[in-house]
């Protein structure tokens, strides 16, 4: 009840803030420490004081201010942990205030990688930036930023805007000046810094697209970044407004928490969409790229007032993305991810209860069941007023915030039968998918009903369908119908399958040939060689499972897919890899040196050296070779540290995992002497717990 309390008092005080105090611009130092993990810089903030206001609140937590002056003129202040308090110096009309600070942020700015190979990076949205710089946690208060970032002169600083101009400021650090010209929410404030190189090209319109990449990716560029001028020419021209910002940076972190960030002119995305050609047809950038681009606009430039309108920034860049997508891929595909997405909700509907229009909707809902609702409207008024809607909304609000019923209002306008309180009831405050006008729209594509129709065929015998199969796998049509018979052949007799496999692995489609890997677990000896050249297909997924299904099947074979194996990496969690050297140590015909050789690399890969996809790949793959081994148990205690939740959630469970039986708490209890204080204290709770 206190906490329900605060939040509704910090809402009320910042919405009344925002009424009485317009901040507007920030001229900004910030130098991190990476060694300290510490933050210190200064700041000057323009305001405008538009009613009486007894106090002013800047979010600032756990900092320390020193020289606070408003109009130039020391003053007194307030530090509770969460804001500065401002309540003299300040008059009616413009002021400014000016402060230093420090801070040692518990989160929102991490510094990840060791020695030479280090980064910091900023993630605001949940999270907030006032805890590596005083700021705003009311998304309704829009600032124009300008950073200044001192970093080590020998790696490259980035952030909102235009940079500048760089200076050197002695023989270790060097300054880089950003530059905004229009306002934006606090959490839309970013910062990296580390080695990367660039590359820049110029988008149809003429605004220049910077792409960044780590030194030892420059191979990966072109894969990594593949379509991406053409995804920002085709947003800017079916939104219909120009891309609202003076440049457009998209970076690659390592260990970032989520997909991707659209912050302000300034994307920062996850390290495991830095691909190479293979790679790129297992996981593309392609889909966030769009999807955090087109929040430029739906996010950036227009900002939801509250969470319960959450879905105006989620709905549309997730809508918008697959739109781009369709650009690239085709129809096929984008009524194939409709359709996959309606099948998540009508799922998701059985337990979820929470509409669109509610702050605690979940992820699914906002992104989701958001772009579906968007594909409704558009579907029933029309392309072209859907965008004429659009556009009117994006200039008439821009640099503001919005809340739905100022979307409505403009899709009213240009198509006054369309019932939008029905849509409204229906889509946004109803918790349940409209599954039946979701189908009827998704028939209107022919690929789909070919689906439908293949799935039915799942009611009769193969003999009935066989002809059926062999048409369908030897057309041009879309992936999914091919992969949905290879579904329904499972569990056939080879040789009753056998004409259809073999059709199957010659589509030479990726995607086709991955399910007749998946779905042939027994693979008889006159197939062999033809499932053999899996290994060689244009995706590691494919050859992972290829491998371990020949492994499984041909044990006299073993040495020869060690072979094949041997020169592996796969993608940025090195899966192939580590699958090459954890059956090589399980393998009988390894010579025992190389064994050692192997063990040693695989426990390597368990360490803080690496990402946390890479480790938690080989932790587990090493519990499986040896559960007991001390350097691994370390680093699977270490992983209950990491600031990536997914992965320090993993590093928990199997912790409470191994301690159901009692020789591991022994085995972890005399770890305690050896382990850094944050680690110790992650597995001292984790051995109190009660199993």
């Amino acid at each position: 009840m206190r906490l329900l309390f605060f939040l509704l008092f910090t809402a009320i005080s910042f919405a009344q803030q925002t009424a009485q105090v317009d901040f507007i611009k920030c001229n900004s130092i910030v130098a991190p420490d990476f060694n300290l993990k510490k933050v210190v810089g200064s700041a000057v903030y323009h305001f405008k004081v538009l009613k009486p206001i007894d106090t002013i609140r800047i979010d600032a937590k756990n900092m320390n201010f020193s020289q606070v002056k408003i109009n130039n003129q020391l003053v007194k202040f307030k530090n509770n942990s969460k804001e500065l308090l401002l309540f003299e110096g300040f008059k009616k009309g413009m002021n400014w205030v000016s402060f230093s600070y420090e801070a040692i942020p518990k989160q929102t700015i991490y510094f990840v990688g060791q020695g030479d190979h280090r980064q910091i990076w900023t993630q605001g949205q949940g999270k907030y930036t006032s805890y590596w710089m005083p700021s705003f946690d009311d998304v309704n208060e829009k600032v124009i930023f300008n950073l200044e970032i001192i970093s080590p002169k020998n790696e490259v600083a980035l952030s909102n805007g235009v940079l500048k101009k760089t200076m050197p400021l002695d023989n270790h650090f060097k300054a880089w000046f950003y530059e905004m010209q229009k306002p934006m929410s606090s959490y839309l404030l970013a910062m990296v810094i580390g080695d990367f190189r660039n590359k820049v090209i110029a988008s149809k319109s003429g605004i220049p697209l910077q792409f960044f990449i780590q030194p030892k990716d420059t191979a990966k560029f072109e894969s990594t970044y593949k379509y991406s001028k053409q995804l920002f020419d085709y947003l800017e021209k079916e939104i219909g407004v120009k891309y609202p910002w003076q440049i457009y940076k998209q970076i690659p972190v390592e260990d970032f928490l989520y997909a991707g960030m659209e912050n302000t002119s300034c994307t920062i995305f996850a390290q495991d969409f830095v691909v190479d050609e293979i790679g790129f047809n297992d996981r593309n950038y392609i889909n966030v790229n769009a999807h955090e681009l087109a929040h430029q606009w739906f996010g950036d430039l227009i900002t939801a007032k509250s969470g319960k309108h959450h879905w105006l920034q989620e709905g549309f860049a997730t809508y918008y993305a697959l739109l781009a997508e369709r650009e690239v891929f085709g129809e096929d595909y984008f009524y194939h991810q409709l359709y996959r997405t309606s099948l998540q909700l009508k799922n998701a509907a059985k337990t979820d209860t929470i509409p669109i229009m509610n702050e605690k909707a979940s992820s699914l809902s906002f992104y989701q069941k958001g772009a579906w609702a968007l594909h409704t409207i558009r579907e029933a008024i029309g392309p072209k007023l859907f965008q004429k809607a659009v556009k009117t909304y994006l200039k008439k609000y821009q640099y503001k915030n919005v809340e739905t019923d100022d979307f409505l209002a403009e899709i009213k306008k240009v198509s006054p039968t369309f019932d939008t309180e029905k849509f409204k009831k229906t889509w946004l405050e109803d918790y349940r998918f409209q599954i039946e006008e979701a189908n009827t729209l998704l028939k209107k594509n022919t690929f789909i009903q070919t689906l439908f129709e293949t799935q039915q065929l799942r009611k009769k015998t193969l003999a009935a369908n066989q002809q059926k199969f062999m048409e369908l796998l030897q057309s041009k049509g879309f992936y999914p119908v091919k992969t949905e018979i290879l579904y329904q052949l499972k569990d056939v007799p080879f040789q009753d399958k056998k004409e259809l496999l073999i059709l199957a692995m010659q589509t030479n489609d990726i995607k086709v040939r991955q399910a007749v890997a998946e779905f042939t677990e027994e693979i008889p000896a006159e197939f062999k060689g033809q499932y053999e050249t899996l290994l060689d297909d244009k995706s590691y997924e494919t050859r992972e499972i290829a491998f371990m299904n020949l492994w499984k099947n041909f044990p006299e074979s073993r040495v020869n897919y060690l072979a094949k194996a041997k020169d592996w990496i796969g993608g940025n969690d090195k899966g192939l890899r580590i699958l090459f050297l954890t059956f090589s140590i399980l393998s009988e015909a390894q010579e025992s040196a190389d064994k050692s050789n192997y063990y040693n690399e695989l426990v390597d890969y368990t360490t803080p050296k690496y990402e946390s996809s890479v480790r938690q790949n080989a932790i587990v793959k090493m519990l499986s070779i040896n559960d007991k081994d001390i350097a691994v148990l370390k680093s699977l205690v270490n992983a209950t540290t990491h600031h990536k939740w997914q992965f320090s959630k993993f590093g928990r469970d199997k912790i409470r995992q191994l301690l159901k039986e009692d020789n591991y708490r022994v085995l972890l209890e005399s770890l305690l002497p050896t382990l850094a204080e944050s680690e110790k204290f992650q597995l001292q709770k984790l051995l109190s717990e009660k199993i």
